[in-house]
């Protein structure tokens, strides 16, 4: 059987993508944005096309024959650079000096990204900036699927498929009210924290997901009081004696300063935490990702070094 390349369209690739990723057609429909029908006849004319089952489908959901596979790499790579083409042409258009496509995490956002970025646009102002602020999972997948090129994510987060390196280090730590009863102490062990209401971001963030890890490696349990989306909220509730956080220094320093809070240090290793930029190939990036993943290299180097 001869497969007429014609018949591939990037809408349904696209879709095909989404229903993958999201293991069944109806979040991928959802994702999309249309109905589960019309996802479901669009699937079923690309599997007529090559002539043989892409998804296989059960109880468990739905997941990629190995055709299938075959398809998502080489649709994963055409959607990709598709992508570019089209922000490349989007930036002669506008006169800019190229397109940084960047989705990164409440960590990075809440610490060292803006100021990496400070730089970066100094250096490069005509680049155009697209920021997404997501979980590390999300940016982890976008970069997966060519919604963007760069994802600052935990370390803790699955990279199937993906190069990374480390961009970022910092210590967690305590942030508590001046009144708290650890307040005056000098260091704080995990278990001593867990005794305390807290106030975290989502159970289903990379930093709730890393503290979670370490409580059970401890053996303590964490007793979420309030769940919000950013550190300045964070910091807003344990003010209001909510609770108490455990946040990076980087994001909770300027919080803790400002609303006259206790920043106290933790103990153990795995009060350390590494965010990653993830990449699909470093060697195929546009110049303005290239650029900040070399420049972000550089000053995690440097921060290494101090």
């Amino acid at each position: 059987m001869t497969i007429n390349l014609t018949r591939f369209d990037l809408t349904t690739l696209r879709l095909f993508l989404l229903v993958v990723d999201g293991g069944s057609l109806t979040a991928g429909a959802a994702s999309f944005g249309i109905s589960v029908a019309a996802a479901s006849k669009r699937v079923a004319e690309l599997e007529s096309h090559v002539g043989q089952s892409l998804l296989e489908r059960s109880k468990r959901g739905i997941t990629p024959t190995a055709a299938g596979r075959t398809l998502q790499r080489h649709a994963i790579e055409l959607v990709g650079r598709l992508e570019k083409l089209a922000v490349a042409m989007e930036d002669h258009q506008r006169g800019a000096g190229g397109h940084l496509r960047l989705w990164a995490n409440t960590s990075a956002f809440g610490g060292f990204l803006p100021s990496l970025l400070a730089v970066y646009v100094k250096a490069y102002p005509d680049v155009v900036i697209d920021l997404e602020d997501v979980l590390s999972e999300d940016a982890a997948r976008a970069v997966s699927i060519g919604s963007a090129e760069l994802a600052i994510i935990g370390e803790n987060t699955l990279t199937d498929g993906l190069q990374s390196i480390v961009c970022h280090t910092d210590d967690l730590m305590l942030l508590a009210p001046a009144t708290h009863a650890l307040a005056r102490r000098k260091r704080v062990a995990l278990a001593q924290a867990l005794e305390h209401n807290l106030v975290a971001l989502g159970h289903a963030t990379s930093l709730t997901r890393h503290i979670a890890a370490a409580a059970d490696a401890a053996g303590c349990r964490m007793r979420i009081r309030v769940q919000v989306r950013s550190f300045d909220a964070m910091s807003r509730m344990v003010a209001s004696g909510l609770g108490v956080a455990i946040l990076p220094r980087a994001g909770a320093a300027p919080h803790a300063m400002a609303m006259g809070l206790r920043l106290l240090p933790l103990e153990g290793p795995w009060v350390q935490r590494r965010l990653l930029l993830a990449m699909r190939d470093r060697q195929q990036l546009s110049g303005p990702a290239r650029a900040f993943v070399d420049l972000a290299e550089r000053r995690a180097g440097a921060a290494s070094r101090s």
